[in-house]
């Protein structure tokens, strides 16, 4: 299968389609205690937490499977107007919500 268009534009080039509705896709992660110790300490001395961004990234690619999956079970053709949304559950714990519009694509009659 064909991984799901997803944009985050509003208009995809040469396609007319109605809207089915909204989706989501949403994880929460931390990383373990010994990484936890790790960063705390790379935040006395600045510069980048690589395992945390990591962390991120990973979670931003599970929230855009997760929206994906949402918008197959709706009959979706893509996604448009994709946006990420985060925050802090807690001083080790992240949220990523990837939410937009299912779209069934229509054709010309």
């Amino acid at each position: 299968m064909t991984k799901m268009l997803v944009t985050t534009t509003e208009q995809i080039p040469g396609q007319t389609y109605t809207v089915i509705g909204e989706v989501f896709g949403l994880t929460t992660q931390s990383k373990n205690l010994v990484r936890n110790i790790g960063a705390g300490l790379k935040g006395l001395v600045g510069g980048e937490i690589k395992d945390y961004t990591k962390m991120l990234d990973e979670s931003r690619d599970v929230a855009v499977d997760r929206l994906r999956d949402n918008a197959v079970a709706l009959g979706a053709d893509a996604v448009v107007m994709m946006r990420f949304d985060t925050g802090s559950i807690s001083q080790d714990m992240q949220s990523v919500a990837a939410y937009g519009t299912a779209v069934k694509f229509t054709t010309a009659e």
